[in-house]
């Protein structure tokens, strides 16, 4: 049966040239399939066109290539793209393309939902069904690439794991994924280029710093209160702040690299003095930036976007504190595709 094939891209080059040095061929021809795979995301064998028929049609015998497919695409009002991604198994996914007069940013994601539990957030809403292999997750980039170029004229400048699930939760393939994105034999992008976001899992945020990942890190954090945090993101009461703190001083000590806070307010739940002091005092202990992101509302109400003079109040403290702080208002809100609103809305 066609579903008992392997998925060809579960290989290594190595592994793809002792397949073929035990079917009686040349190694090199591993490196050319690869290339294929890879480089030039190949959807068929039969898109290989510098590779025999013969030896086609023996991939075609022994593998499938368990390709994405963009089901959907909408456009947004300001030029904001959500693609609903169906994987090989029918599941879906959502990743967007973030257009600004300088870059476009690909938003993509790494779970099928979500393994946490941050009410405030769609996603989260979805329970978690699987993780996301390397190559799906590679191939959200490259249909985020193509659409770039088609679109806005230029290539994908700039990617966040800022999509739905969470990244720290599916640590291996997300970093293989951004190895492959990275490689000169796949994508070739640098990875000062990429941000990962995470709700915060200490001892993850410690294995990157001990692996010296080259890329970026932002934090979604919301609050630098305990009591505040757990009753928005439950899962903080057993990851709690003075754990991930330690973790992000720890990263900051291997990488020297300038730690991201994702940042909402909300009425009623962080628009305090309070808050915003606990947040200087959180920040304090390595070089950071603060986004202050635009809430995007989910329909039930319970949340909603803090005044503009709580606003205000958060960017008045902590530029006075020297922290950098900027106010991100969310693009594609008309299609559902701003920050926390991925929910496979159709």
């Amino acid at each position: 049966m066609e579903t008992k094939k392997k998925d060809i891209r579960a290989l290594t080059k190595e592994q793809l040239r002792d397949f073929f040095v035990a079917q009686g061929d040349k190694a090199f021809r591993g490196n050319q399939v690869y290339e294929w795979l890879w480089q030039k995301s190949a959807h068929s064998f039969e898109a290989m066109t510098n590779i025999s028929k013969e030896t086609r049609q023996m991939l075609k015998d022994n593998f499938v290539i368990n390709h994405i497919r963009v089901d959907q695409m909408q456009r947004s009002s300001d030029g904001t793209i959500k693609n609903a991604v169906r994987l090989h198994d029918g599941l879906v996914v959502e990743s967007v393309l973030i257009p600004t007069e300088t870059r476009t940013t690909a938003c993509v994601s790494s779970q099928v939902g979500c393994s946490l539990d941050c009410r405030f957030c769609a996603t989260a809403r979805l329970k978690r069904m699987r993780n996301l292999n390397p190559d799906e997750i590679y191939d959200q980039v490259v249909a985020i690439d193509n659409e770039s170029r088609l679109y806005f004229d230029r290539p994908l400048s700039n990617i966040v794991f800022m999509g739905m699930g969470e990244p720290l939760m599916n640590y291996n393939n997300v970093l293989q994924a951004i190895d492959k994105i990275t490689s000169p034999e796949g994508l070739g992008m640098s990875p000062k280029r990429i941000t990962l976001s995470t709700s915060g899992v200490p001892k993850m945020i410690r294995k990157m710093a001990d692996e010296e990942v080259k890329f970026k890190l932002a934090v979604s954090l919301h609050s630098a209160i305990d009591e505040v945090r757990t009753s928005i993101m439950p899962f903080n009461a057993t990851f709690p702040l003075k754990d991930l703190r330690e973790a992000l001083e720890y990263w900051y000590s291997k990488t020297k690299n300038r730690i991201t806070y994702e940042y909402v307010v909300w009425q009623g739940i962080n628009d305090t003095q309070e808050a915003v002091d606990a947040l200087v005092k959180f920040c304090k202990f390595a070089p950071s930036k603060v986004n202050l992101i635009e809430y995007n509302p989910i329909d039930d109400g319970e949340f909603q976007q803090a005044s503009e003079v709580a606003i205000k109040m958060y960017q008045d403290t902590l530029e006075r504190n020297g922290i950098t702080v900027t106010v991100r208002r969310s693009r594609g809100k008309d299609i559902d595709a701003a920050c926390g609103q991925l929910a496979n809305k159709q």
